[in-house]
């Protein structure tokens, strides 16, 4: 049995697999768990980043107002599950360069030591990769911006290894990018990036069609004993746009450029009418994932169509086996 390396989660939110369900990840019966208008001003809440905090939990949640404007905002549970979100944007501590707001989406949230390290998509001349901290989700402290534009989906890895902190993100352009590949970068200080590598890309379109227009990292990656499972997202692009769907990949301990399996199968796809319909029908966007390392339960939040916040659930042995048996 594989084990997951990390700190007990008693507390973990969890929902039986049903008996009918053949999948290696099950929906939460009462989804979505967030509502589009659960704030005084929001057109919608998704792609959020939720942590263990306090005996509860924190998390960072992106909201777009009703003028569509995106921007990030902290909530706080007892459960994981029922959740109340501020109704006024987060406001970051650092340098004017690099603190004012074009816009803030899609962010993610890592614990390295007793720090919670929140990086997101960040507007600065074109998106980019921005990067924050805070102590208590109420004061916050901004970085420089890891990259030049255009750029998305940061995620830190939540230790050093081999002695700089890494990084994941996937290049892109400054729209609605229809390419993608996911790369990883060092830095000795989280302000100066380098030694970037590749570590895969789309697949084949016959091999895998699903993931053959992009791919784009997921939650903060969940270290095991045989690796660093990593949940993606994978993108193909159909006469109706594109469709986002979950995959998940295990990468070396040490040197996470290298992929020892990936998903030839999605685990996780839109099948139901709050991922189908919304304001960007047909996504499932996966940004946090919940660990327990005394049970291997894994709790997923992703995002819903654009509009929501979905909630499933698997386990590290159900997803290191389905990879094993199902890889590229």
């Amino acid at each position: 049995m594989a084990k997951i390396i990390g700190e007990s989660l008693y507390n973990i939110p969890w929902q039986e697999k049903p008996t009918d369900c053949r999948e290696p990840v099950w929906r939460y019966s009462e989804n979505p768990i967030i509502l589009r208008h659960d704030t005084a001003v929001s057109n919608s809440i998704f792609n959020s980043a939720v942590v263990p905090f306090r005996g509860g939990f924190a998390g960072i949640f992106r909201c777009d107002d009703r003028a569509v404007t995106m921007n990030l905002y902290a909530g706080f549970s007892d459960d994981g599950i029922h959740w109340e979100i501020g109704d006024t944007p987060l406001v970051f501590e650092g340098e004017p360069a690099v603190t004012g707001v074009e816009y803030r989406y899609d962010p993610r949230v890592t614990k390295i030591g007793e720090r919670y390290y929140i990086t997101w998509c960040n507007g600065y001349h074109g998106p980019t990769i921005g990067i924050g901290y805070t102590d208590d989700f109420r004061h916050f402290t901004q970085l420089e911006n890891a990259f030049l534009p255009f750029n998305r989906n940061g995620v830190l890895f939540p230790r050093r290894i081999g002695g700089t902190y890494r990084l994941l993100s996937r290049p892109s352009d400054n729209g609605h990018t229809p390419f993608g590949d996911i790369f990883i970068s060092e830095s000795p200080d989280l302000i100066y990036w380098g030694k970037h590598r590749h570590v895969f890309g789309p697949a084949p379109f016959e091999k895998s069609g699903w993931q053959s227009a992009k791919v784009g990292a997921g939650p903060v990656p969940i270290e095991t004993d045989e690796g660093w499972l990593l949940l993606y997202h994978g993108v193909i692009h159909t006469c109706n746009g594109f469709v986002y769907r979950t995959g998940a990949a295990l990468l070396d301990s040490e040197d996470p450029s290298e992929v020892k399996y990936r998903t030839k199968y999605y685990i996780l796809g839109p099948e139901v009418s709050y991922e189908q319909c919304g304001d960007v029908p047909n996504v499932v966007f996966p940004c946090a994932a919940l660990a327990d390392a005394d049970s291997g339960r894994i709790a997923l939040y992703y995002g819903c169509a654009d509009t929501v916040t979905g909630l499933a659930f698997t386990t590290v042995d159900s997803l290191l086996d389905f990879l094993k048996k199902n890889s590229l």
